[in-house]
């Protein structure tokens, strides 16, 4: 590959990531709630378990989401609290979260990786250090999953599929490391991937169709008038069943093997040192898994993205 279309990809690829992340944070970040009454009894009640529960291993604690970030014996870092926000009659929460926290973080380092990666390339003829491993992966998914799927024109969409990939790689690396977690194991961030990836997919439908031909190409052709009501219901509702696809398969896998491993640190507290045997290698080998699966997870997100998008945009 050429150093000019790797640089180019770069800079592509850096435009479209803090639009897409941004967009990212705005949906993922914006919490709903019933009214700010419920926002603040809420608060309370979370600092009531929370003061109750000090020192006690509690695995549903560990993964749900906090206003707060647990450094364990180096104390909590608290994240800013903003008043409930009244839009059109719905009470909107923007307060800082432990997911929303990790979100930024995870944002900013890839970044800055990029950014360093790609001055690297452009410096060195032979791309070496991050910079190789970085033109390895937009290879890999330029040629292994675009291209086969999409053919030549989904190079265009690169930078979309690029950023796809690699933030949500980031975001699963970054909870694997001590004191972080990942955001990916709320729901709310991987419903805020899914809602990107339905926008841009039905977009690309209709602008390489045109709106009337997207819509009359939903239902197949040759399909009895009776049936034809039925049809139209189940492919509207096929519509959003991609999407749900794809945000609960990657919750779904990243949630579960944190909740095996606390669960497998849990027999230390139950069994004491019986547990401990049994509890740290398998621990161990679940969270190398972890490190696979955080890869797989933004492979088959990005796969299944480029996928759909290519469906839409031809109907078969």
């Amino acid at each position: 590959m050429s150093l000019n279309y790797t640089a180019s990809h770069f800079k592509s690829f850096l435009n479209n990531s803090l639009l897409i992340v941004f967009l990212i944070l705005a949906l993922a970040g914006g919490r709903s709630v019933q009214a700010q009454e419920h926002s603040e009894d809420k608060k309370n009640s979370e600092t009531t378990h929370v003061s109750a529960d000090e020192g006690k291993f509690d695995i549903i604690d560990r993964v749900v989401d906090h206003h707060y970030v647990d450094f364990y014996f180096l104390g909590k870092l608290q994240l800013p609290h903003f008043e409930p926000v009244n839009i059109l009659g719905i009470t909107f929460d923007f307060s800082v979260t432990k997911t929303l926290f990790m979100i930024i973080l995870a944002s900013i380092l890839l970044i800055i990786v990029l950014m360093y990666a790609a001055k690297q390339n452009s410096k060195n003829r032979v791309p070496k250090g991050i910079g190789n491993m970085v033109e390895s992966i937009i290879v890999f998914i330029r040629d292994e999953i675009v291209v086969p799927n999409m053919g030549k024109q989904g190079l265009k969409m690169m930078p979309f599929f690029l950023t796809l990939f690699f933030f949500i790689m980031f975001a699963n690396l970054l909870g694997l490391f001590p004191f972080m977690a990942q955001p990916t194991k709320n729901v709310n961030v991987t419903a805020a991937l899914a809602v990107v990836t339905f926008i841009v997919t039905q977009a690309k439908g209709i602008q390489a169709q045109g709106f009337g031909n997207y819509v009359k190409g939903l239902v197949p052709p040759g399909v009895p008038v009776f049936v034809l009501p039925i049809m139209v219901v189940v492919e509207f509702i096929g519509l959003f069943t991609k999407p749900f696809s794809l945000l609960m398969r990657l919750f779904a896998n990243i949630t579960a093997g944190s909740i095996i491993i606390f669960s497998l640190i849990g027999l230390i507290f139950i069994m004491q040192y019986a547990g401990a045997v049994i509890a740290v290698p398998f621990a161990l080998f679940i969270y190398m898994m972890e490190i696979f699966i955080a890869l797989l997870q933004a492979y088959i997100f990005t796969m299944l993205s480029v996928l759909y998008i290519n469906m839409a945009m031809h109907h078969h």
